[in-house]
């Protein structure tokens, strides 16, 4: 079990790594390099060899590898980024990049995604280094920068030019699972991620006939976007169930005593009250226009307007998606992928995913693992480029009046202590056994 010392270390670390300003503003403006280099001192003082690699100077990242006691065994990749959204601090009740701790909790950006997971890592690890620890099989430990951007600087970079660190890693684990959902009847559940819906981020550009604004303009550019984008932002779009999403709703409807009705979904998820936000997200794709680009004058027409759409897609429907994009933006508008990254899907009935039920169900006895998908993306998608099955992991023990979702990319993110103290135990407990 993990020692003391790194039930005060995660906190100490988390704060820590807060505190290093690491905001992600898209188009190369980030600098994650101090928050990989406060890692890799951590890791060095474990007795690890941490290397610090950079596609693009400062948007740095960290790997290291600790040998497990059997050699016959796949590796393990364990996985967080260091890079987080940009926060007003005008907004928050703390400064975003305080590192905080207040009442039993670290507040700032980045408190839940996700430089706790990161924080519990390298906690876990030390107090391995402590007590002459060793996992069961190798684990490669990776500190990524730009996952929340194009990840090009960062788990993108790694898996084209660096595949050799990754070596023998069959699963990898990482954000966004294992943690308390209270579904309103009592029951604590921890929803193991092993899926995400697919990245398809669209850009629309409409072409039209520049002119002046007090004229008859029937090819007007601002006009046909926001027809395609108003098409696009009211589609219905049909339900779509992957094997995941099945299993959460079979999982979630049992613990309700009620029937998994595939034939209404809908009216199932009403049946599901307050645990229908596990998986809502991901019955269907999705699009939903997020930015405009037109014009430069009020009284001029523009020849040109752009506009660009968050699309998600489930795994095996990314065909229909394209094809439905097709029909809603119209003759008059073309559009692109953006940026593109799979959908995926990992298996329930293996080894690896007992083993972090066991880990979850032995530290929060009175709790319901449930498996599910993610509506967005993680750095899951550039590993599995190299055979790595990814899932969900961050294991945290949260109070019923503390909305874990809504924390991400909002405002005052925070965690408790006693999340992070038992996120250590759930990951030691894991890391040692998977």
């Amino acid at each position: 079990m993990a020692d003391w010392q790194a039930l005060d270390e995660v906190v100490e670390f988390t704060s820590g790594l807060i505190r290093i300003d690491t905001t992600n503003r898209g188009g190369g403006d980030c600098r994650e390099r101090p928050a990989a280099e406060y890692a890799a001192e951590r890791l060095a003082g474990a007795g690890l060899e941490p290397l610090l690699l950079e596609r693009t100077p400062g948007r740095t990242n960290v790997v290291t590898r600790i040998a497990g006691t059997d050699p016959s065994a796949d590796a393990l990749l364990v996985h967080g980024h260091l890079d987080v959204v940009p926060a007003e601090a005008a907004d928050w009740s703390v400064h975003p990049f305080s590192g905080e701790v207040r009442d039993g909790v670290v507040w700032g950006r980045g408190a839940v995604d996700m430089k706790n997971m990161d924080a519990m890592i390298l906690a876990v690890v030390r107090s391995w280094a402590r007590q002459g620890v060793r996992p069961r099989r190798d684990l490669v430990i990776a500190f990524t920068a730009d996952e929340e951007a194009s990840a090009e600087d960062g788990s993108g970079f790694l898996a084209d030019r660096h595949p050799e660190l990754f070596e023998g890693c069959t699963e990898g684990v990482s954000e966004s699972g294992a943690f308390t959902f209270h579904d309103g009847a009592g029951r604590e559940i921890y929803p193991i991620a092993a899926g995400e819906r697919g990245t398809g981020w669209l850009k629309l550009t409409a072409r039209g006939r520049a002119g002046h604004g007090s004229k008859v303009n029937e090819e007007n550019a601002v006009t046909r976007l926001a027809a395609a984008v108003t098409r696009i932002g009211e589609h219905q779009w049909p339900i779509r169930l992957t094997p995941t999403v099945r299993a959460a709703l079979t999982r979630l409807a049992g613990l309700n005593g009620i029937d998994a009705d595939f034939t209404d979904v809908d009216r199932l998820l009403e049946k599901l009250g307050p645990a229908a936000r596990l998986v809502e997200a991901t019955i269907r794709n999705s699009a939903n226009p997020t930015m405009l680009d037109a014009g430069y004058k009020v009284n001029v027409i523009p020849g040109e307007a752009v506009a660009y759409v968050d699309g998600r897609c489930l795994v095996g429907f990314e065909e229909e998606f394209a094809a439905t994009i097709d029909e809603l933006v119209g003759p008059d508008v073309r559009w692109e992928f953006a940026h593109r990254e799979v959908a995926l899907q990992a298996p329930l009935d293996t080894p690896v995913y007992a083993a972090m039920r066991a880990a979850v169900e032995e530290f929060a006895p009175g709790g319901y693992v449930v498996p599910y998908c993610m509506s967005g993306g993680t750095d899951a998608k550039q590993f599995s480029r190299l055979g790595v099955t990814g899932y969900g992991f961050t294991p945290l023990k949260l109070p019923p009046d503390l909305d874990y979702q809504a924390l991400f990319h909002g405002v005052d993110e925070r965690v408790p202590v006693e999340a992070l103290h038992f996120g250590v135990h759930v990951l030691d407990r894991f890391l040692r056994t998977a």
